[in-house]
């Protein structure tokens, strides 16, 4: 299924369709290569520096959620660790283990760059307005998503087992311990050494992988939010420490933190709304809750076979009224984040507008197609994308929210 934020079709904050991704280049089948959970390790030919062993008690940073959390319960133990790591270690995670030799290092974070700016365009144009050193910690980010959304949405799809993500999951912890197990994981090392990211919300984007290989049914809301949270929301998290607050903003802290997570739901609620017809035809998979369709009158057979009457191409009312509800979830969704990324620094501000906005703007196509999800794609032309730059830009250069009452 689809992931926000960091989408190479969305930006960073959802999972895109496998059926609708572009080719492997060259570059991306590099930089997946080193998916293999038996590979040798690539360190000692990358030749790195080792400065210390790694501590053998396990931080904050690093202590597993408690068993049994479900729903919201699940985003709300992650952004409290999120919120405790970044106010304990504003600087960084405290983290031993190997140092890579910079200039290995630097190309890593060069390929990084290359398939961000392949994958993701437009987010990848937002990066160039940080820091060096934001932009480079945000293309390792976007790769380590990528590569494990690749693991159940990749080519190599059907043969990954949860042992295979189990593997992967040890892999991370490794990387947060500094044991890097190769040149793109290190990458990912000494971003979290420069900012202070915890592990808790990349733990939670591999769980939510493991759901998409037993679950292609959600009963309620509260479960797809969870699944939301996991493969989306949960770029928020990472993201945010990256970032940054405006220096500024002397509010809590969990409210930036919320609107992050806001925008990760709104992504991949509107990923799932646009793919309705593409995961049931081609993946047997419904995401949207049954419960709800079930309250709008609708079975899960019609979902499968298609809303729409096949002589006139009319959609069924049902479905319309169904898909008016949905959309007006994912739209308060964005309201949420609004809230919340005038705060952020003023260096970040426009590449998170910018996501919002053109991906609001899938909403706004959705209903232009009548609703029809089953026969048509709802897509963002580039025109009226490059339009919208200006307008975020502009809307990042003034705080709205930080504006005197009245003037709003």
């Amino acid at each position: 299924m689809h992931v926000t934020g960091m989408n190479a079709r969305p930006c960073m904050t959802g999972r895109s369709s496998s059926a609708c991704r572009p080719a492997f280049s060259r570059k991306m089948q590099m930089a997946m290569a080193t998916l293999a959970p038996d590979r040798s390790s690539a360190i000692t030919s990358r030749s790195p520096i080792i400065t210390s062993d790694p501590s053998t008690s396990e931080p904050l940073f690093m202590r597993s959620a408690p068993p049994g959390l479900k729903g919201k319960a699940v985003e709300e133990f992650a952004t409290t660790r999120c919120i405790e790591c970044h106010e304990r270690y504003p600087k960084g995670l405290p983290i031993g283990g190997r140092r890579w030799n910079p200039e290995v290092l630097n190309e890593a974070y060069v390929r990084c760059g290359e398939v961000t700016s392949e994958y993701a365009k437009t987010f990848y144009l937002g990066t160039q307005l940080m820091t060096p050193e934001q932009a480079k910690a945000i293309w390792a980010i976007y790769v380590w998503c990528r590569r494990t959304d690749e693991l159940v949405d990749g080519p190599n799809s059907s043969s990954i087992t949860p042992q295979a993500l189990d593997n992967w999951e040890r892999r991370l912890e490794a990387a947060f311990n500094g044991r890097p197990y190769d040149d793109l994981d290190a990458a990912l090392t000494e971003t979290v050494r420069q900012f202070p990211l915890d592990i808790q919300p990349f733990r939670d984007m591999i769980e939510g992988m493991r759901m998409d290989l037993k679950k292609s049914r959600y009963e309620t809301f509260d479960e797809l939010y969870e699944y939301c949270y996991r493969v989306a929301g949960t770029v928020g998290l990472m993201s945010m420490p990256v970032m940054g607050i405006d220096p500024s903003y002397k509010g809590p802290m969990e409210s930036v933190y919320k609107a992050a997570l806001a925008l990760g739901t709104a992504n991949q609620l509107t990923n799932i709304l646009r793919d309705v017809g593409e995961d049931a035809r081609e993946r047997d998979r419904i995401y949207v809750p049954m419960q709800e369709l079930r309250q709008f009158g609708i079975s899960e057979a019609e979902v499968l076979s298609g809303m729409f009457n096949r002589s006139s191409g009319r959609i069924d009312d049902r479905w319309r009224a169904f898909m008016k509800f949905q959309i007006a979830r994912a739209r308060q969704c964005f309201a949420d984040a609004e809230a919340g990324v005038d705060f952020l620094d003023a260096k970040a501000r426009w590449p998170v507008w910018s996501a919002l906005i053109l991906y609001r703007q899938i909403l706004d196509a959705i209903e232009a197609n009548d609703y029809d999800n089953f026969n048509k794609r709802a897509f963002v032309p580039k025109w009226k994308k490059l339009a919208s730059l200006p307008k975020a830009a502009l809307r990042a250069a003034v705080p709205v929210a930080r504006m005197p009452p009245g003037m709003q």
